[in-house]
């Protein structure tokens, strides 16, 4: 008589293994689990209702979600006037249109701040608010506040749950040469800037790489995106171990790449779950995204860098403490993000993180990373520190790419 084993075969219980492993490891080096923030949820929805059904003399205006090329020709025919007046009449469509001018984006934005603003502070004064609710809603006031400082150049905004938000340092319009931070975890309008522990949130890590790519190449034009505008995984849960959030996300990066305005050349610096988002991207992004960095990675939902199916040169850091490191690296059913993207097998070109302390160190001032990040970002390949004190990480750019380096 045949006995059938129902117990799961010794593959799963593999992978099972090694997700509660993952999980232990989130659980207990800080990633902390930030609920959903709530906020205003109809602004946007209403303004599309009303963008839908709007006219420029007989003409219906393009779909939110047209080509960039699309929408960069429509408001180049209607002129600065009335690119205003939609910035103001739709300031939650307007600043996240790709292809939409972008000083009309951060204009449209300073629009919609302001009305979340005053939204917040009807929030704050409500006397039924719960004593949590009243704390959040203080708390989104504040950053409100902070990104309607009028240096600031806020190219995408989106207050719904969350939250989502792309701020730009430099002149993006002039900038010969882009790069765009794509962070992990828990990242949402809250955690989009801290006082303590600056470098580990997104504009800090965009400051810190701007400054270090200007001290790099006084001489070039460049601009850094600190770009948390897509929905990440919240703490220590399943979607921080499947590729759902960083498939959504991955469309989004690559509308960003397309809508960029010139031609400058383009460099992603992907951290954590953000090299997940990265890695799903690769092959849709276009020609003129150069280099993809990553940093502190779990995978990049590929075997090797060929499988990633770009032309981008593909580079990959880990400092020495970064917990990370003792995650297992699988993809099984969906579950794990693939291959190490520092091993040898996996092909990257791997660059010294000395002086980087921990899994959120890497975008520190004075630290090997975020300098060779900046050469990257710069295009001084030359000057790049290789992990290892080899040269072996520069192998071949100016042989392959000649053309390149005149």
């Amino acid at each position: 008589m045949t006995s059938f084993d129902s117990s799961p075969a010794p593959a799963v219980w593999r992978a099972l293994l090694a997700l509660a492993v993952v999980f232990m490891m989130l659980a207990t080096t800080g990633w902390t689990a930030i609920r959903d923030q709530g906020g205003p949820r109809t602004a946007l929805a209403a303004e599309l209702a009303g963008w839908r059904k709007a006219r420029i003399g007989a003409e219906a205006l393009p779909a939110p979600d047209a080509a960039p090329t699309r929408l960069a020709a429509f408001f180049a025919a209607i002129g600065s006037a009335r690119g205003k007046r939609l910035a103001t009449d739709f300031p939650h469509v307007v600043g996240n249109l790709n292809g939409a001018p972008v000083a009309l984006r951060y204009r449209a934005n300073r629009h919609a701040l302001a009305e979340s603003l005053a939204a917040e502070r009807r929030r704050v004064a409500d006397a039924d608010l719960t004593a949590d609710g009243h704390h959040e809603a203080v708390r989104r006031m504040h950053r409100f506040q902070a990104l309607m400082e009028p240096d600031r150049q806020i190219l995408s905004f989106d207050p719904t749950g969350p939250g989502r938000v792309a701020e730009v340092f430099g002149d993006l319009d002039r900038a010969e040469r882009v790069s765009v931070i794509v962070p992990g975890v828990d990242t949402n309008l809250l955690t989009f800037q801290k006082t303590a522990r600056k470098y580990t949130a997104p504009v800090g890590m965009a400051q810190s790489l701007y400054a270090s790519e200007r001290a790099a190449a006084p001489r070039t034009r460049t601009a850094v995106i600190a770009w948390a505008d897509y929905t990440s995984p919240v703490g220590v849960g399943m979607d921080s171990a499947i590729g759902r959030l960083a498939e959504d996300g991955a469309v989004r990066l690559g509308a960003l790449t397309e809508a960029l305005p010139g031609n400058s050349k383009i460099a992603l610096f992907c951290h954590s779950y953000g090299s997940v988002v990265c890695g799903v991207a690769a092959r849709r992004l276009p020609a003129r995204v150069e280099d993809i960095a990553v940093a502190g990675s779990p995978g990049m939902r590929a075997e090797s860098v060929a499988e990633l199916g770009t032309t981008a040169r593909v580079w990959a850091t880990r400092d020495g403490d970064d917990w990370i490191q003792d995650v297992p690296h699988l993809a099984v059913g969906g579950l794990g993000h693939g291959e190490d993207p520092v091993t040898p097998e996996f092909g990257a070109r791997i660059v010294s993180a000395e002086r980087a302390i921990g899994h959120a160190g890497y975008f520190e001032p004075g630290t090997e990373s975020v300098r060779n990040f900046a050469e990257i970002g710069v295009g001084s390949y030359e000057d790049i520190s290789c992990a290892g004190d080899t040269d072996t990480c520069r192998s071949g750019i100016y042989g392959e790419d000649a053309d390149q380096r005149a």
